[in-house]
């Protein structure tokens, strides 16, 4: 039997109304998808949420999101958006959704915002994580989740090869194959490694970023940890402009998309922060 009118008043929800925008944090794992992005016939994180969304709304959703990730990344902030005539208060936005999703996949916050906001335009920066397992014997419980690296690394030298990427460079040297941006050109604002304990993780914080450009830069990076190259090297792979000049592309699993800025009066929350390395 169908829902009355006061069934859903009661719950904070209407039938219908004005179009409006509305934006999410979506947290994921990512081992189980083929990417962010919707795929006939492939399960991925976009077309679950949008066919959770859909049945809160009772309408066909479709989601912007700030940065869309490979199979096998991972999310702890990934930030989407959507149009609506559907109201519902924040929370059975969230909770309702997350009813209908697997639990590989969350949100951790909904609300509306400003009908020019866009997930993917309006974002001014976004945040990376990667994940290196610097030991000897590999993880059964973190496997899928962080690269394993038993080779030694020294992390100073890292340090002063990343020092060399921050600013505004041409990473064409670090651009994946099917990378479809426009210009090769971006900026990083920083780079930071840091250990703990068995952990590297590497911190990268950009306006934009290339197709499999910080799996590239963490596989230059670990040449030079392991002693295979010097820190200056990274001038030269900058210079050449050339994949083939620079590290290999590291495995997916260790990536985590952070989430993304935007301008203060689009009132976005702060987003989730990753609780790793975990011991």
């Amino acid at each position: 039997m169908a829902e009355s009118e006061p069934t859903r008043a009661a719950r904070g929800d209407q039938a219908g109304g004005e179009m409006q925008t509305l934006a999410a944090y979506v947290e994921y794992d990512g081992r189980g998808f083929v990417g962010w992005q919707a795929q006939h016939g492939l399960r991925s994180v976009q077309g679950e949420v949008e066919r959770a969304l859909g049945v809160i709304a009772n309408e066909t959703v479709r989601l912007r999101c700030a940065g869309r990730t490979d199979a096998g990344v991972h999310a702890t902030g990934q930030v989407v958006h959507w149009q609506t005539t559907a109201q519902r208060t924040a929370r059975s936005w969230m909770l309702g959704t997350n009813a209908n999703l697997p639990p590989d996949v969350s949100l951790y916050w909904v609300g509306r915002v400003a009908d020019d906001f866009d997930a993917r335009f309006r974002a001014v920066s976004r945040r990376y994580r990667y994940l290196i397992l610097n030991t000897p014997a590999r993880s059964a419980l973190h496997a899928g989740r962080c690269l394993y690296e038993p080779r030694p690394l020294a992390l100073a030298p890292m340090q002063q090869a990343a020092a060399r990427l921050v600013g505004e460079r041409d990473f064409s040297a670090f651009r994946g194959r099917d990378c479809q941006a426009r210009s090769p050109v971006k900026r990083v604002h920083s780079l930071e490694l840091a250990r703990a304990g068995a952990w590297i993780t590497l911190d990268i914080h950009a306006g934009g970023f290339l197709h499999n450009m910080v799996r590239n830069i963490v596989g230059t990076l670990i040449e030079v940890g392991r002693g295979a190259r010097p820190p200056e090297w990274i001038d030269a792979v900058l210079a050449s402009g050339r994949r083939e000049r620079a590290g290999p592309t590291v495995a997916p699993g260790g990536l985590y998309f952070l989430g993304a800025e935007y301008e203060d009066h689009f009132g976005l929350p702060p987003f989730r922060r990753l609780p790793l390395p975990l011991e």
